[in-house]
């Protein structure tokens, strides 16, 4: 092929470029010119023909029209985008007043247990209480010895409690063995064990226990309290925890009895009753939790002197607790992960517990 043929083939292709009216137009010039079966690519591809003196020649010409017809095809496609956002913004309005898209944070939820926790936090820190955590597994121990629980007591019946089969060899061959924490009270002797009085904590956590029905699993979660110092009495509790109640229920006034009763850990020992008008149900009562005055033998075995300290502790079930705020009625449910359930009973993650806000937003 002659130059002037080169010559014609570059000005045909220029005068495509120029005309072409949009991006999908011009991407079809670039196709026909130096795609894979494109006139260039074929001039390119018909070079072994030549004889060896022209081909040299031949060759620099061909690929200085696809280099000049490359740059004139890239030049145009800037001219037609930026001609094409300048029409698209011409046309298009924003309407600010159209509501915001449902996205990740609006579809995703906070199941109920977790949100409980936030809103029990929240009222106990505004009362100066700290978050003390421990392991799962804990030593037979610190799980029911130290905290004056007798070795024929029921609840350190296998029937009842989760033992490992790894054996506690750290501490001798004597050492208690293993166990899936029956309660988060480890926390409090680990808790009393590390740190001089005063202390003023709570301790949240998954707690396991061989159970299951429609108010019991395997693995459930529970919450404790522990106060100890020189001066704090049954009072102080019974204050602290009708302040608890009101602010969780969110309610003005609360009806509690504390009714006598029994725990090795704890001497005086109450079970705490609110009245269910707290939920909206007048003329019952609804069992929430335990407390009592810790006992002075639990105060010894952390190394405290039980003459000169003394404190006062509760637990509840942060589970109960959440079936009863929210008329959960399977507590069973709550560990499905049916995502159903969650879309029903969960919490946006815009619903954070505060004492000014609201507690369940």
């Amino acid at each position: 092929m002659a130059s002037a043929d080169l010559n014609a083939l570059e000005a045909k292709l220029a005068g495509e470029i120029t005309s072409a009216a949009d991006v999908a137009a011009l991407d079809a010039v670039r196709v026909s010119a130096i795609g894979k079966k494109g006139a260039i690519s074929e001039l390119m591809a018909g070079l072994g023909k030549l004889p060896a003196e022209e081909r040299k020649t031949f060759g620099a010409a061909v690929n200085q029209l696809k280099t000049r017809v490359t740059e004139r095809i890239d030049v145009r496609k800037l001219s037609l985008e930026s001609s094409a956002l300048t029409a698209r913004l011409a046309t298009e309005r924003a309407d600010v007043t159209l509501p915001v898209r449902a996205g990740a944070m609006a579809d995703g939820r906070i199941h109920p247990v977790s949100q409980v926790f936030d809103e029990i936090a929240e009222i106990f820190a505004d009362m100066g209480f700290c978050i003390a955590e421990g392991p799962d597994i804990e030593s037979d121990d610190l799980n029911f010895t130290r905290l004056n629980i007798p070795a024929e007591h029921p609840a350190r019946q296998m029937h009842d409690t989760f033992y490992l089969n790894t054996p506690n060899t750290a501490h001798g061959t004597n050492a208690s063995p293993f166990v899936l924490r029956t309660h988060t009270s480890p926390v409090q002797i680990r808790t009393m064990m590390s740190q001089k009085p005063p202390i003023r904590i709570i301790a949240p956590g998954r707690v396991y226990r061989m159970d299951s029905d429609a108010t019991h699993t395997p693995m459930f979660h529970q919450i404790e309290g522990l106060v100890i110092d020189e001066s704090t009495h049954f009072g102080h509790m019974k204050w602290c925890l009708e302040e608890f109640c009101k602010g969780f229920f969110e309610v003005e006034q609360v009806k509690m009895r504390f009714r006598a009763s029994h725990f090795p850990f704890t001497e005086p020992s109450a079970e705490v009753d609110v009245g269910a008008e707290a939920i909206g149900k007048p003329g019952q009562w609804l069992e929430i939790l335990g407390c009592g005055m810790v006992h002075p033998k639990v105060i010894a075995n952390c190394g405290l002197d039980p003459e000169k300290y003394q404190g006062w502790a509760f637990g509840m079930g942060l589970d109960r607790i959440t079936m009863l705020k929210y008329g959960i009625p399977d507590l069973r449910d709550m560990f499905s992960g049916d995502l159903r359930w969650l879309r029903h009973y969960g919490f946006s993650a815009f619903d954070v517990p505060t004492l000014a806000g609201g507690m369940s937003g």
